[in-house]
């Protein structure tokens, strides 16, 4: 079995736990590999066993079995980037802070390391959203996991997103911005602007205005299988978008398309997750604070 190790820099207080993470996979004779930036920064940090090796690139996980992503949601977001369409399960390793997505805390990874080599586990299938633009602007990695959002680059003035599905016109929003969002990412930005939580394979997509101008313009949601079309109008020559993490700036006469993308990422559970106990108690809901 191969298993790919992603992750970079990490606070001191983990190391002793990747040190540990390395030793148990290898001493269960997994061929591990590690991506080379936070391999050298481990390096740094103490010896590493010299049966690790390291990649790079989306091509250097051909025959990888897992991928484990060591860190926070936002790190296990950058591993979509090297994993594509290669239907390579994900494994988070939640060393951050909220971790809707990195659902093994450190001290369930024994538990997590035993169902993986015995295949005892759920696949947590999530969808993607992809953009076309002219130009291919974000090339082979054109797809988002959470979201793609439209935002105004200059810090004065709205701009004018006209969104249409497929050829009806839906609607023009002044605004600071658009979040298009999956059900994954309904927890993520789309939610700290008001927008709905929908539960993982609903089949949905939202539409979230970023501060619009108009009180009486809501959060839409609409079916996956939608194609969007967005022209942008504004006083400026240019905005940001942004896939996930990733962002450009793109010249105001750009249109952007955005359809659910041909392929999914699949996220390892243990058999005992639940999705509604995570929403539970990561967002806090049913508690009584107010004494505390």
């Amino acid at each position: 079995m191969k298993i790919a190790i992603y992750s970079y820099k990490l606070e001191d207080k983990y190391l002793p736990f990747i040190q540990q993470l390395f030793h148990k996979l290898l001493e269960r004779q997994v061929e591990v590999i590690v991506y080379e930036t936070f391999y050298n920064d481990l390096s740094s940090h103490f010896k590493l066993d010299d049966r690790l090796k390291v990649f790079n690139s989306h091509e250097d996980l051909d025959l990888v079995d897992y991928l484990f992503s060591v860190g926070g949601d936002g790190t296990l977001l950058k591993t979509i980037t090297f994993v594509r369409d290669k239907n390579i399960p994900i494994l988070g390793i939640n060393t951050g802070r909220l971790g809707f997505l990195t659902s093994i805390a450190t001290e369930e990874v024994d538990r997590a390391i035993d169902a993986v080599l015995k295949g005892d586990f759920d696949l947590d299938t999530r969808s993607l959203l992809s953009l076309d633009t002219e130009g291919d602007l974000f090339g082979e990695v054109n797809y988002a996991l959470n979201e793609i959002t439209l935002q105004k680059k200059d810090s004065s003035s709205m701009i004018t997103i006209q969104v249409y599905l497929g050829n009806e016109f839906l609607n023009s929003y002044w605004a600071d911005g658009l979040i298009i969002s999956t059900p994954t990412g309904s927890t993520a930005y789309s939610m700290s602007c008001n927008g709905p939580i929908i539960l993982p394979g609903s089949g949905n997509i939202i539409i979230n205005p970023i501060a619009p101008h108009n009180l009486n313009v809501r959060p839409v949601v609409v079916p996956d299988d939608a194609e969007l079309t967005l022209k942008i109008a504004g006083r400026t020559e240019n905005f940001l978008v942004a896939l996930d993490s990733r962002s450009l700036t793109v010249p105001l006469s750009s249109e952007l398309t955005i359809r659910k993308s041909p392929h999914q990422i699949k996220l390892i559970r243990l058999t005992d997750y639940s999705y509604l106990n995570t929403l539970r108690t990561k967002l806090i809901w049913g508690q009584d604070n107010r004494n505390y």
